[in-house]
């Protein structure tokens, strides 16, 4: 049997040999711009984070760290989020439609698992990672993905039910209440609020009621603020966001936030250069996670910033592309699967850069394929190798072949 390779250029070197000269050659067959810029924005990252983390070993809680620590295992997280990636390639759309409810409620398992004391592991007071020894877990990642595929099948199987509540809507509803539920008990409403932008996106794009769906967004509106209002911690980091410079404000609730702010400052146009930063002298919490835009913004200045938002919004304006080009050719799941990706990435790295700027109150989340951590970057790499597989089927359909 003979080996097959899951990538063919364009004039390969076997029909050369074959001698067939009146085969037409051939478009790619993956996106090797895709490949680049994530691949790009992955090293980036890994180059900040070695950045950001390099002086916490002289805190007591990193005392026993290498300078190294962290950046020996983001390059560590990334190399098996690449291996990871490209098995996901291999798997045919049509497999992760037929499982998709299936890997939401596995999903939905380990949002539970990761509630039960001794199993669920806590990190500064929130609950949201399960300890599997060489690394940790954070299910609400797994969640992200498992709601794009999710929400993109039920707005295929439903399609004639869309414009209905009952039928259409409130199952919807129901299923990403309970998800929201169980990331609320964590806390996590950052990544609840992502879930929810995933979820309505793709409704909105299946072609759910325009009535219903202003309604539903203006009801999401008000229960978000009653979680806010209801939650005094929440809504003390409300205030302080609304005056982060207020007497007291500055160093308790608005800490991360006017120090960001600072970082900001202190880059100007050009930064102060890489490695000079001063905010990440243990001034500003998280630099490596969270607040890593705002390390981008003192080192490299406004120039760095925006080449990190171009990148961002060159791979959600792909994701839509590509998503559109399928369903041209009829391929709905696979056409809102990859919209819903571009949703994801997209509206995560707006809330990850609107804290840092100060356009969004805190929020606990990470800047997409660049921040530390291994669950982010290894679901952030499956969810765009299903997007690069999705482009892969539309180009084979494209030519009259089968994927």
């Amino acid at each position: 049997m003979a080996l097959q390779f899951p990538f063919k250029f364009a004039g390969s070197a076997s029909d050369a040999l074959s001698g067939d000269r009146t085969r037409p050659s051939k478009m790619m067959e993956y996106d090797q711009l895709l490949v680049w810029v994530t691949v790009l924005l992955m090293l980036f990252g890994m180059v900040m984070v070695y950045s950001a983390s390099i002086a916490l070993p002289d805190s007591p809680k990193y005392a026993n760290y290498k300078t190294t620590y962290f950046v020996q295992r983001q390059a560590i997280f990334i190399m098996v989020s690449m291996l990871a990636g490209y098995f996901v390639f291999r798997i045919r759309i049509a497999l992760w439609q037929r499982y998709a409810s299936v890997m939401f409620v596995g999903s939905l398992a380990l949002l539970v698992l990761v509630l039960v004391p001794h199993i669920g592991f806590s990190v500064n007071g929130a609950q949201r990672w399960l300890d599997l020894k060489l690394f940790k877990l954070q299910p609400s990642e797994v969640m992200k993905i498992a709601a794009v595929l999710y929400a993109a099948d039920y707005t295929v199987r439903k399609q004639e039910y869309m414009h209905k509540l009952t039928k259409g809507f409130l199952p919807m509803a129901g299923a990403i209440g309970l998800v929201g539920l169980l990331l609320l008990l964590e806390p996590d409403l950052g990544a609840f609020g992502v879930i929810v932008c995933i979820a309505m996106g793709i409704l909105f794009l299946g072609g759910i009621n325009a009535v219903w769906f202003g309604g539903i967004g203006a009801l999401l509106v008000t229960i978000f603020g009653a979680i806010i209002f209801f939650s005094p911690f929440r809504r003390a980091r409300i205030f302080a966001y609304l005056d982060p410079w207020k007497e007291g404000n500055a160093l308790d609730k608005a800490y991360q936030l006017t120090h960001s702010l600072i970082a900001f400052g202190r880059g100007e146009w050009f930064g102060v250069g890489l490695g000079a930063s001063v905010e990440k002298l243990h001034y500003l919490p998280e630099a490596h996670t969270d607040f890593l835009m705002a390390v981008i913004g003192e080192e490299l200045g406004l120039a760095g910033v925006l080449v990190v938002i171009a990148m961002f919004y060159w791979l959600v304006k792909r994701a839509f592309d590509i998503g559109r080009q399928a369903i041209a050719i009829d391929q709905i799941f696979a056409g809102l699967a990859a919209k819903g990706i571009g949703i994801w990435i997209g509206a995560q790295t707006f809330i990850n850069m609107g804290v840092n700027l100060g356009i969004l109150p805190t929020k606990g989340l990470t800047l997409p394929l660049m921040s530390y951590g291994g669950s982010g970057v290894l679901i952030n790499c499956v969810g765009l190798a299903i997007l690069l597989r999705i482009d892969y089927e539309n180009r084979v359909l494209m030519r009259g072949g089968r994927p």
